[in-house]
């Protein structure tokens, strides 16, 4: 496929999501939240306690565009190499050989990220930016379409490193998987209980609706749609805001802004849409700035979320006419 139609874009996106829905019952708010970042060609922090389908997510995801995917079960004595690759030394030939590591893929799943120190998490920054590794002095590009989906417990803290501030800023979004609907759980233990030995992840019937290039022309199309300079400037007083606002103690810099406009743009092509609205902002604003902005020390005794600061902010900035 050489070109193709918002309208044709959209419809497959929406087709993604009804294929992972196969496998991944409930969740459709993270679902939709984990392909609008796909589509602006992002990193997604997801966080969660175990047992909420987190990986099966993330398989799925990989499977409806015959990506290539990866895992990495992060543990304190991860070492970098162990992410990256290494070169190694060949005693047939006599020479050094890359060994390439798990990053390259199309989708990573950063398992329990937040427990392996920060040199290790580190050796995610320039794969997570810039698409590419750098191995002994030499760059290796990884294929594309390429995204890092990570997890961290926020329960278990025992163990745990939490993720730098410049790690943070590499994810467009923080995402919440909650417990599911009663409804959605009782569907859950039944499939997951049904001709299945164990309890391992089932993707079989999760079908594949696109290939990884045509992937790629949905998230060029993603970058031309329409934003007006009233929609630029409410995303900018929005994060600008953070900066100032009582109760926050770290405001979010102008990557939150470029963030909220990629977002914002995926979401308008999910809905067939060649512009974006205000809406869009105040939609994905809560994932694309939750992770960006710290409460202060009051506001964490007084049991506040960085939720409940960005939504008094939304509630007070005003939006430009549509």
């Amino acid at each position: 496929m050489t070109e193709m139609t918002l309208e044709q874009a959209s419809q497959l996106v929406n087709q993604i999501k009804a294929e992972i829905g196969k496998a991944v019952i409930g969740q459709q708010q993270v679902i939709h939240e984990t392909l609008v970042a796909l589509l602006a060609g992002g990193n997604v922090l997801i966080e969660g306690v175990p047992g909420l389908g987190k990986t099966l997510l993330v398989k799925s995801l990989a499977q409806t565009f015959s990506g290539q995917f990866s895992r990495i079960q992060f543990t304190p004595d991860l070492m970098p190499a162990d992410i990256t690759g290494h070169f190694m030394f060949n005693t047939k030939t006599q020479e050094f050989t890359v060994r390439k590591g798990p990053v390259f893929t199309n989708i990573l799943l950063a398992d329990e990220i937040n427990r392996a120190p920060a040199k290790t998490q580190a050796a995610l920054l320039e794969v997570m930016q810039e698409h590419q590794v750098t191995i002994e002095g030499e760059t290796f590009k990884v294929p594309l379409p390429f995204m890092t989906l990570a997890t961290q417990n926020p329960l278990e803290q025992e163990g745990t490193y939490a993720l730098p501030e410049a790690q943070l800023d590499r994810f467009l979004l923080k995402v919440f998987i909650n417990y599911p609907e009663h409804n959605e759980e009782s569907d859950m233990v039944t499939a997951v209980t049904t001709g299945l030995v164990g309890d391992k992840l089932e993707i079989s019937q999760v079908g594949s609706v696109l290939t990884p290039d045509s992937l790629q022309l949905i998230q060029q199309l993603t970058t031309d749609i329409e934003v007006d300079p009233t929609v630029i400037d409410y995303a900018v007083r929005i994060v600008r805001a953070t900066r100032e606002w009582q109760g926050l103690s770290i405001g979010a810099g102008p990557r939150g802004s470029i963030s909220l406009i990629r977002l914002a743009r995926a979401q308008a092509l999910i809905n067939s849409r060649d512009h974006v609205t205000p809406d869009d902002i105040k939609e994905i604003a809560l994932p694309c700035l939750r992770h960006r902005v710290a409460l202060s020390p009051e506001m964490e005794l007084e049991s506040h979320t960085t939720d409940d600061i960005l939504l008094s902010i939304l509630d007070k900035i005003e939006a430009p006419r549509q």
